[in-house]
């Protein structure tokens, strides 16, 4: 969608009915930049219709990947002949910068052809993120590093090919963890990652790649083990469904006072999130694989046992996940009791609460990492204003305040949203949202 577009959000209506969750946006990017591992055809379903993912498909096909769309969400890839010089092209690297994703192809090309070439690139403004983890994994591994801050481009070869390692990363990255890991799949000899980022969405690629024929250790934990061995095959994988839009229509019934269910939400991979919403006062009932969330008058933040105040903050997994503490800080405005939301891996994740505050929220910024929410337990709704989503997880808790808010919101800069959810105002409309698409 373009960013010329909005939403205009009429609030205070209750919503009722079924929410499925689409398929996980950052798995979905790892998994389809591992079909590059290998020259046979790789199939992947319940594939989100979102900006990023169709972005980096798009990026796929510019290197001349067969892809082929065989049914919603379903795909099959073949990268068996692929063009090298399209790297070079004005057209990849203009497309590349748009989506941050896109650096998780130089593992799997640098594995496969001994190069690959990035220009540096964009996705949220939600802070530095640098990329230092994914290049210094990459040299251990005896690839050749090259930066030009001039044209702000990346190049990495190895014209002997990557020779196993012992790697201590030096932050817990998911994306770096997932680079170097398809990376290693193709090096001679063993590799170990410590400190390894242990997300579900990382036990997912160890899976397909597992399938393709890597032999990989430790899944789950910190510490992976892969054995290189010389080519991977072709395999079939699904994707799990997105923790974060889960955790996001959690905290859109709690607002919004509804009575939703969530499907098929692979419950047992979900860790501590549903904890975190309990500890928020929220009600949450599982039944079989699906969330059901009553509608609730009222929910109440739990404190410490000594009375204190309670904090959440982010951690790597299996901690909570910063992805979703703009949805928390949000949810938090119309709790009983008060809450320190803590954002401690990305320093501007949380400057999107003026706007809350614009809504007649009471929160107090601290620094950019730490707010104070004192929750005023519906008796003053949130007020209908005009303003612009920074970034995707900021902008759908926007959206969710806009949802419970009395009067009309305008919501601007939606591409951000469509970037990491999938036709959202048509499903929420679906269960009695009033959400409007327009051309501003």
């Amino acid at each position: 969608m373009s960013q010329s577009q909005a939403f205009e959000v009429t609030g205070g209506r209750i919503l009722s009915g079924d929410l499925y969750p689409q398929g996980a946006k950052n798995e979905a990017l790892q998994i389809i930049s591992a079909v590059l591992l290998t020259a046979e055809p790789v199939e992947i379903t319940n594939i989100p219709d979102i900006i990023d993912i169709n972005m980096l498909i798009d990026l796929l096909r510019g290197l001349g990947v067969k892809v082929d769309e065989l049914g919603k969400g379903h795909f099959r890839f073949q990268a068996d002949d692929i063009d090298l010089d399209h790297f070079e092209s004005e057209t990849f690297k203009s497309k590349s910068r748009r989506i941050r994703g896109s650096v998780m192809m130089i593992g799997p090309l640098l594995a496969r052809f001994k190069k690959a070439f990035l220009p540096k690139p964009g996705g949220d403004k939600i802070g530095r993120r640098r990329l230092d983890t994914h290049f210094h994994g990459f040299q251990n591994l005896g690839a050749r590093f090259v930066y030009d801050d001039a044209a702000g481009q990346y190049y990495v070869e190895a014209p002997e090919g990557l020779y196993g390692a012992y790697i201590l990363m030096d932050e817990i990255s998911v994306t770096g963890t997932a680079n170097i890991l398809m990376a290693a799949a193709l090096a001679k000899g063993t590799t170990t990652i410590y400190n390894a980022a242990c997300e579900p969405y990382l036990q997912q690629l160890c899976r397909l790649l597992t399938a393709m024929g890597a032999h990989i250790e430790g899944q789950g934990s910190n510490k992976l083990i892969i054995h290189g061995v010389e080519k991977l095959g072709g395999a079939s994988h699904r994707v799990f469904p997105d923790m974060i839009e889960i955790g996001s229509f959690i905290g859109l019934a709690a607002m919004t006072q509804s009575n939703i269910r969530i499907k098929d939400c692979q419950v047992q991979e979900l860790g501590i999130i549903p904890r975190i919403f309990r500890q928020l006062g929220i009600v949450i009932n599982v039944e079989e694989d699906d969330l059901v969330i009553p509608a609730q008058d009222v929910y109440e933040i739990q404190t410490f046992i000594d009375g204190s105040i309670m904090t959440i903050y982010d951690a790597p997994w299996p901690g909570f996940t910063p992805d979703l503490m703009s949805i928390v800080l949000v949810v938090a405005t119309q709790a009983r009791g008060s809450v320190l939301i803590h954002q401690k891996m990305f320093e501007s994740r949380l400057f999107f609460v003026d706007k809350l505050i614009d809504m007649g929220a009471q929160i107090i910024l601290c620094d950019p990492h730490r707010a104070t929410v004192i929750g005023m337990e519906r008796k003053n709704q949130l007020r209908g204003i005009e303003m612009s989503s920074p970034d995707i997880r900021a902008g759908v808790a926007l959206l969710i305040a806009a949802l419970s808010a009395q009067g009309t919101s305008m919501i601007h800069n939606i591409n951000q949203i469509d970037r990491g959810y999938q036709n959202i105002d048509g499903r929420l409309n679906a269960i009695g949202a009033n959400i409007r698409r327009i051309d501003v």
